[in-house]
């Protein structure tokens, strides 16, 4: 049997990789290798590959059988190849030691520049050179670099150390410093290792490579690595490769530099070089920060008013050569490419290139113009741009460039940004939004009943909360930004202020939420408005050639509907009609209602309703012009409805007359252990059957009414929620029909409509098949769902869900992204059963999950007919449908360049 081949060689303008081998040696290795195949001047070098890794953490950090000796074999052909000897005192060769995940995870591995060096090969290297300053400089940052990756000596240790000599020296920079100076640094480098871990630093070459390479290796689980994976659900077992290669110097004199280079703008997208350089220096010396770097081009120097020449200028030969090789590896590779690069002694070297990270602006920008230069098609744009990145695009912005006086941060809830008084009451915030005020409602925690506050506020800032907070999934549905769980904020409600920071805000003062970030600033942030043409209009129309699944909105409010029909809705899957409820004009009237003795009360109370239901529903079916509309039933239990505390409770009393005690003893009786699962839904119709009846009504009469101002056909779509058995959906049904016929007698009209259901309860998924028998489409209510599969609150789990993702007992928050194998395969039943009844039931899926592309993916694979989602999601989803659409055709041509 063959040995199993760990490690794959490259340089020398050969491979024994490719680019198709990303799984096996990491984007950096198969890159690599790609590069050397195509002849570009890569430096020699090897790959370890991923499954070193996976064996590596399967026998508690132990290398398999047959690596070292390839490892070996590797190293001397590298050394062949540049002429030089790994350890040799009078050739040294030099390695470089670096990670390579599948998935670019820029800066969160480790790496270690010029090993191979200890006091011999030092001295050699400064012989072979004729250069000793530059090998001291060498050596000295080799020992600064290992001691921190491999041995876990601090690098401030060696920083104290280096500024300490300059002081006593009077030097300013680096750059300063003699061959002596250096020798003298390294003494005092070795002797704080030695303080630090009571033995010496290690001169043996092989044991320093074994150590680097094990370092790397360990560092694919270090913690921000681990954060990293779990914010871009990157697995754990796809491991890391390491990439050995032979070191090649920018730091050998005026004719050497290093630099970090895009092929096109990361940020705006433009078709222009955009990076820096460093004249004799390494590349970390780039990233760190320790100089000034300099500009690549005459062109952006200028722009950047440097003083400093740019490499077009000080390197004009390389320059040209980078240049040229930006174009073919934008030729080859199809995208825009991150790129890093040494000149050593004015020869060019290509150290690394990647699809590069960019914008939500610059990947639309790069997609579009790509399929303009033919260099991609329409698919491939479509796969390139990250759906959830449109988020950026969708809303108001702060302005970068004006100055920030953070108070405190928070959870990035749902994005854009905007400024606004401090109120800290629902009540307060509709009265001064109804007075041309701009309010940010501050809260410690939101619930249904300050719905019409968070309608009037611009923002909302909660100090509890998660991700998926009522405050969270509100305000996202509404589009505003939000920020929750700011939990260094203290309220105040009885004195109306809030202290953060050491800074005490109170009612009226101005704050600005930005949403994206989840940061909570003080005073009024200019915003830059969002732009929906040009590019982001072409991406979406191609797009929308190539998805199979409709796109509707959850969406109450005619602003909502607007808001959604411009992002490019197809109709609205989600009409929550208790949102209508709390509205100021009619939350009386819905007391009342509840309050009542009998069926005869409850019904005046709702006759003065009704006609507010109905005006609602003709605008949202005059605005969506004959597009479906589908529209839930009252679903919350009543105690939402009623007020909350003595207070309240004394003020609603005084105001309509109702008896206080009454009231109290009306909350007393609707009180529930869990509400969740208690009289709500359906169960309300059942109970109180002219509850659905009025809204029955009152949509019936609304489309009538839509359809002859609009002359659109108008066929209504009525959602009975929380069914779990086909009986209690016949029940409503038969009264939503009998209402139906008298609408048509008075009207003397003949009504388009169809009666469907939730699909919320587990109960309701298996049972599908004769449920489909009366509903005549289905919409999985995968928040519900989830609740109720999981037997989990989802205004709890904010308190343990980050420790269940922490200690990786799951890997995604189920109420942010949708738990395929338990929920999912519900919907999955649902679906399947729906169908054997009725072969062309509807089948949709509302609430959050309708916007998170990974979910649209799963509803892409059970082949439902849409999803809905927030305004400001939809077209997030539409982008996110026409990726599954395509990769369920077997085209997705995603390549790894994602925004």
């Amino acid at each position: 049997m063959a040995e199993k081949k760990w490690v794959y060689s490259f340089g020398d303008g050969k491979a024994e990789g490719a680019a198709s081998m990303r799984d096996l040696l990491g984007g950096k290795g198969a890159n690599l290798a790609e590069m050397s195949n195509i002849g570009l001047p890569v430096p020699p070098g090897f790959t370890i590959t991923t499954e070193v890794c996976t064996a590596f953490y399967e026998n508690d950090r132990n290398y398999p059988d047959g690596l070292k000796e390839q490892v070996e074999a590797a190293l001397e052909q590298v050394g062949k190849a540049v002429g030089m000897s790994f350890g040799d005192p009078e050739n040294p060769l030099l390695v470089s030691v670096r990670s390579g995940g599948r998935a670019s995870m820029p800066g969160m591995m480790d790496t270690v520049l010029n090993l191979g060096l200890n006091d011999e090969t030092a001295a050699g290297l400064a012989k072979r050179a004729g250069d000793e300053r530059f090998a001291y400089d060498s050596y000295r940052r080799f020992i600064s670099m290992y001691s921190d990756v491999v041995l876990g000596v601090e690098h401030h240790n060696f920083e104290e150390i280096l500024e300490y000599y300059k002081e006593e020296q009077e030097y300013s920079l680096d750059t300063e410093l003699s061959a002596t100076d250096w020798q003298d640094v390294i003494h005092r480098y070795k002797e704080r290792v030695e303080e630090e871990l009571g033995r010496p630093f290690p001169q043996d070459v092989n044991e320093q490579l074994w150590g680097a390479v094990g370092a790397v290796f360990g560092s694919w689980r270090n913690r921000r690595a681990e954060t990293y994976r779990r914010l871009h659900n990157i697995p754990e077992s796809w491991g890391t490769a390491v990439n050995v290669q032979a070191m090649v110097f920018g730091n050998m004199g005026d004719t050497s530099a290093t630099g970090v280079a895009f092929t096109r703008n990361p940020s705006t997208g433009e078709k222009a070089l955009y990076g820096e350089f460093l004249v004799n220096a390494q590349g970390e010396d780039v990233v760190a920060g320790i100089r000034t770097p300099q500009s690549l081009t005459k062109k952006a120097r200028l722009e950047g008013n440097d003083k400093l020449p740019s490499m077009e200028e000080a390197m004009p030969d390389a320059f040209a050569e980078l240049s040229a090789v930006f174009e073919r590896l934008e030729r080859h590779y199809t995208d825009m490419q991150d790129v890093e690069f040494t000149v050593q002694e004015a020869k060019l070297w290509m150290l690394q290139t990647r699809s590069g990270k960019r914008t939500a602006k610059a990947a639309l920008k790069i997609a579009v113009e790509m399929v303009g230069e033919g260099l991609i098609g329409e698919e491939t744009a479509i796969s390139r741009v990250d759906p959830a990145s449109l988020d950026q695009l969708l809303h108001p912005t702060l302005d970068p460039d004006a100055p920030r006086d953070v108070l405190a941060t928070g959870l990035p809830a749902s994005p854009g940004a905007a400024s606004g008084e401090i109120v800290f009451s629902s009540d307060e915030a509709a009265a001064l939004r109804q007075a041309g005020k701009n309010v940010v409602l501050v809260r410690v925690e939101t619930s249904p009943e300050d719905i019409n506050g968070m309608h009037s506020a611009v923002a909302i800032l909660t100090t509890r909360g998660g991700m998926t907070s009522h405050a969270a999934v509100v305000a996202r549905g509404m589009g505003r930004p939000c920020v929750s769980g700011a939990g260094s904020i203290r309220i105040d409600y009885k004195s109306e202020t809030f202290t953060a920071a050491g800074v005490t805000l109170k009612k009226g003062d101005i704050i600005t939420v930005d949403g994206s970030t989840g940061q909570v600033l003080k005073g009024e942030i200019p915003t830059l408005q969002p732009e929906l043409s040009g590019d982001f209009a072409t991406l979406m129309s191609w797009a929308d050639k190539h998805r199979r699944m409709e796109v509707r909105t959850n969406a109450e409010t005619p602003h909502d509907a607007e808001t959604a029909r411009k992002f490019g809705a197809e109709g609205i899957g989600l009409c929550r009609t208790e949102h209508m409820f709390f509205e100021e004009d009619r939350i009386v009237a819905v007391r009342q209602m509840i309050l009542a003795d009998d069926a005869k009360g409850r019904r005046a109370a709702l006759e003065k309703i009704l006609p507010m239901q109905r005006d609602d529903f003709r605008q949202l079916f005059e605005i969506m012009h004959g597009l479906p509309v589908t529209i839930r039933l009252l679903d919350p239990p009543l105690h939402e409805f009623l007020p909350k505390g003595e207070a309240e409770i004394a003020d609603f009393a005084k105001e309509t007359g109702a008896d206080a005690e009454k009231l109290a003893r009306r909350l007393a009786d609707l009180a529930e252990t869990n509400p969740m699962l208690g009289h709500r839904g359906c169960r309300l119709g059942i109970s109180y059957p002219e509850i659905y009846e009025m809204q029955a009504r009152a949509i019936f009469e609304g489309a009538l009414l839509a359809a002859a101002e609009t002359g659109a056909a108008v066929t209504p779509e009525i959602m009975i929620p929380l069914v779990g058995m086909k009986a209690e959906l016949d029940f409503l049904k038969e009264r939503i029909v009998a209402v139906a016929v008298e609408v048509e007698k008075e009207k003397g009209a003949k009504l388009e409509y169809r009666i469907g259901t939730m699909i919320e309860l587990p109960r309701a998924a298996i049972m599908a098949r004769e449920i489909a028998e009366s509903a005549e489409f289905f919409s999985f209510g995968t928040n519900d769902l989830t609740q109720t599969t999981y037997g989990i609150s989802r205004d709890d789990a904010a308190h343990f869900m980050n420790d269940y993702m922490g200690k990786k007992i799951i890997a995604q928050d189920p109420f942010v992204s949708l738990d395929r194998e338990g929920v999912g395969e519900l919907v999955r039943l649902g679906a399947e059963r729906g169908r054997e009844t009725r072969p062309d039931i509807k089948l949709g899926i509302c609430g959050e999950h309708g916007g998170d592309p990974a979910s649209i993916a799963f509803c892409e694979e059970v082949g439902l007919t849409y999803v809905s989602c927030s305004p400001y999601r939809v077209p997030i989803a539409r982008l996110a449908a026409a990726q599954s659409a395509l990769a369920g055709a077997g085209n997705n041509t995603s390549g790894s360049g994602t925004a």
